[in-house]
């Protein structure tokens, strides 16, 4: 997973219709925000333990930004040098490869802090 074109996305289980069947993906960022947070696999902790450290009903999106559909801009919105990966719209489901469980005890959970 280390490809450049694989992006993550932490999703809530009710933005999930079901898992095993992606569809169009959205969430409230994109209505609010204009677009979905997303980040690279270096990032991926580092978002894990700013946002989402007690947080237990998640899922990972994995998805190829080779088939997005919408924008993908790199960017830093709030301001500082990192660049993070934003959709400016619905992710579409060709575009998300694995929906992962992303619980506190999920082993891709706990694996980014081993």
């Amino acid at each position: 997973m280390n490809d450049t074109s694989t992006l993550f996305h932490i999703a809530r289980h009710s933005d999930v219709s079901d898992p095993r069947e992606p569809v169009e993906y959205h969430c409230e960022s994109l209505t609010r925000e204009g677009f979905i947070h997303c980040c690279e696999q270096h990032q991926l902790a580092g978002v894990v333990n700013r946002y989402y450290q007690d947080q237990d009903d998640l899922y990972l999106l994995v998805l190829d930004a080779d088939k997005l559909d919408a924008p993908l801009i790199l960017e830093n919105t709030v301001g500082g040098s990192e660049l993070f990966p934003h959709v400016y719209g619905p992710i579409n489901a060709s575009a998300i490869t694995q929906v992962i469980p992303f619980g506190i005890d999920s082993a891709e959970r706990r694996g980014l802090t081993e």
